[in-house]
């Protein structure tokens, strides 16, 4: 994930991330992963820092970033557009791109499409079972496994190439979207 540090703010900079994001890439890498992937990236620039750092280790590398912001929540928290993050990723190295995290699984399909437009790199979206509620102290998401599994075709059809969950979803989740990518897989044998 991000450093929890802004770049923009000079909190910390360009050299002190690819440091810390090599180190971190080296040590996992050479310890048997099967690859590295940053997720949850919010700064476009640190996640272009984060996959170049990931480079040349010999195992596959993903990342994929936040879309949470804009009127049509398709932008990440420093204004990115899918396109740009599609495309800056892709030019960083990234095996993988992709979306994580957000607002929920319909923003997504958008977020999804425009990537594919941009980018012939496998895309990866992960997205969050709506945004939570706060009920008698807790966090609480509202989406069920069968809303969230319902929206699978229309991101298969954006392209996505892996679809996951994120915040709010569970195994329920992930049972529900494989019923539903079984059905997709039926209908075009």
């Amino acid at each position: 994930g991000p450093s929890g540090k802004l770049l923009m703010t000079g909190d910390v900079t360009d050299d002190e991330l690819r440091a810390a994001f090599t180190e971190q890439s080296r040590i996992l890498a050479s310890a048997g992963a099967d690859g590295i992937i940053f997720e949850t990236m919010t700064d476009l620039d640190e996640a272009a820092i984060a996959v170049e750092s990931a480079r040349g280790l010999g195992v596959p590398v993903g990342c994929s970033m936040v879309f949470d912001s804009g009127r049509n929540k398709d932008r990440t928290m420093m204004g990115a557009t899918p396109e740009q993050v599609a495309e800056r990723l892709e030019a960083a190295g990234a095996d993988i791109i992709g979306a994580n995290c957000g607002t929920g699984i319909e923003p997504y399909i958008n977020v999804c499409r425009r990537m594919r437009a941009a980018t012939s790199r496998p895309l990866w979206i992960k997205p969050n079972a709506g945004l939570p509620q706060m009920e008698d102290g807790k966090a609480v998401y509202k989406t069920t496994p069968e809303e969230f599994a319902g929206r699978v075709p229309a991101l298969v059809e954006a392209g996505a190439s892996f679809i996951g969950g994120c915040c709010g979803t569970n195994p329920a989740f992930i049972r529900a979207a494989r019923a539903a990518l079984a059905g997709i897989a039926s209908r075009t044998q």
